[in-house]
């Protein structure tokens, strides 16, 4: 560890979510420190190193992990620069806390993957946040449990109040439904086998040119069949729900009642309007449980083969919608480091 006595951790892209893992680590998690920000704007990654104690701003993340107070690594950067990222990681054997996607593709995610095998050992948790939520981490021990019997369907929301600009179809699946890929996998202990794209009329509150709402259909190995409705221009807010239908009984998720209130004639609560806000207590569970198990010299968590999956899935997602038919998922076969 460093000589602050805490795990230096260098963050790797400091915009929106960046931002938000500095702020995270200074102010919730234990035990962790930022002592590195990297960010390919070095005005950005110096005026955000400003406000921390001890932090030193880089414009290349290579050099940040050589630094003698950096202990691990966390990766916000976009998605196109995660490879290289996590090359030069475990040039160093530093344990990475890697946000979504492991890579763009399965291609170079299979890369990661061997790269990470030459090593011998685990370094990479994938930052799959919904496995860290409360009330998913309570339906995954209902159905380990068995007392529903096996899961035979489940269904999926994924509403948001409206996609940013440029926002297209293939980022539906890739930036989207991909969340509803691991949680499906993690939930059911299943591998997806392949994935269809309905797509009903398009909203008139989808901007031109995106296919919204959409439903997207996975088979999964163990026979499940999950549906997911991704509706990203509702209008009124962030949803993320769930329902497991068993042999003997349904566990519903993300209703979000936890407070009703009645007045003046009426009933109702409030509607995350942002994925920030509906999971920032999952975020704040998963940074503080990479820290526990990094400064234990454990990894835990979403592993760089649960990051190759998601990516194998997805492009079968994409060709899914541009094809408009069933497409089965190829997926490489599970190495042993990852069993």
């Amino acid at each position: 560890m460093s000589q602050y006595g805490t795990l230096g951790v260098a963050v790797i892209g400091t915009g929106r979510m960046g931002a938000d893992h500095v702020r995270r680590i200074s102010e919730v998690t234990s035990g962790a420190r930022v002592a590195a920000v990297v960010d390919i704007d070095p005005e950005r990654a110096k005026r955000i190193a400003e406000g921390v104690d001890g932090c030193t701003p880089y414009t290349d993340p290579a050099a940040a992990m050589a630094a003698d107070d950096v202990d691990a690594v966390l990766i916000a950067s976009p998605g196109p620069a995660h490879e290289a990222a996590l090359l030069a990681a475990f040039a160093h054997d530093l344990p990475v806390l890697c946000e979504k996607p492991l890579t763009p593709d399965a291609a170079s995610a299979l890369r990661v993957l061997e790269a990470e095998q030459r090593l011998g050992h685990r370094r990479v948790q994938v930052g799959f946040m919904r496995r860290y939520d409360p009330e998913y981490a309570r339906l995954k021990a209902l159905l380990d449990g068995g007392t529903l019997g096996r899961p035979l369907m489940l269904h999926n929301r994924h509403r948001n109040a409206a996609t940013p600009p440029g926002f297209t179809n293939a980022m539906i699946i890739n930036d989207s439904v991909v969340h509803e890929m691991d949680v499906t996998r993690w939930l059911l202990g299943q591998e997806i086998t392949s994935v269809t794209v309905v797509r009903p009329r398009r909203s008139a509150g989808a901007p031109d040119g995106l296919d919204d709402p959409q439903l997207v259909l996975f088979e999964t190995d163990g026979g499940a069949v999950v549906d997911v409705e991704v509706n990203l221009n509702c209008g009124f807010g962030y949803q993320v729900q769930a329902e497991a239908v068993c042999e003997r009984g349904t566990a519903r998720i993300g209703d979000g009642h936890a407070m009703v209130t009645s007045a003046a004639g009426r009933w109702g609560g409030t509607i995350a309007q942002g994925f920030v806000e509906r999971f920032e207590n999952a975020y704040d569970r998963q940074v503080q449980a990479w820290v526990d198990a990094t400064r234990r010299g454990e990894v835990t968590g979403p592993s760089a083969w649960d990051g190759y999956a998601a990516a194998a899935v997805c492009e079968a997602g994409v060709r899914a919608q541009t094809e408009g038919r069933r497409i089965a998922v190829d997926l490489a076969g599970r190495p042993p480091l990852y069993r």
